[in-house]
């Protein structure tokens, strides 16, 4: 799927510390925990919690967030819909990889087993 390069960088600015509020407070609201947000955004990108914070507290973009992460090897079995774009055909790397994270903060939110969102195979 084609996006605009307007889009694209929008979305490599955007701080990732402004976003996460938003990741905590959709899983929170839909009973699951700010652990399991860890969870899934470690198997992602191989953060640990420190790091995870630290790039919280410096403000890091998108861009700096993912060129930082190690992406996990099963991302690629992320498949679906998020934010009206099939997250397989994104052709803008880093576009495609904040839209992973999307997809797996929304199936933690909606509910779906943990084995299942980690893409265990």
């Amino acid at each position: 799927m084609n996006t605009s390069e307007t889009h694209n960088q929008r979305i490599a600015k955007m701080i990732f510390g402004s976003v996460y509020p938003m990741y905590v407070q959709k899983v929170e609201k839909k009973g699951r925990t700010k652990e399991e947000l860890h969870e899934i955004i470690k198997w992602l990108t191989g953060f640990n919690d420190k790091k995870l914070h630290q790039l919280i507290e410096k403000k890091a973009t998108f861009e700096t967030f993912f060129q930082k992460a190690s992406l996990n090897p099963n991302a690629k079995l992320i498949t679906g819909v998020i934010c009206g774009y099939r997250v397989e055909e994104i052709e803008n790397p880093l576009t495609q990889k904040v839209r992973y994270l999307d997809k797996l903060v929304d199936e933690l939110a909606k509910g779906r087993k943990m084995e299942k969102i980690l893409r265990a195979v």
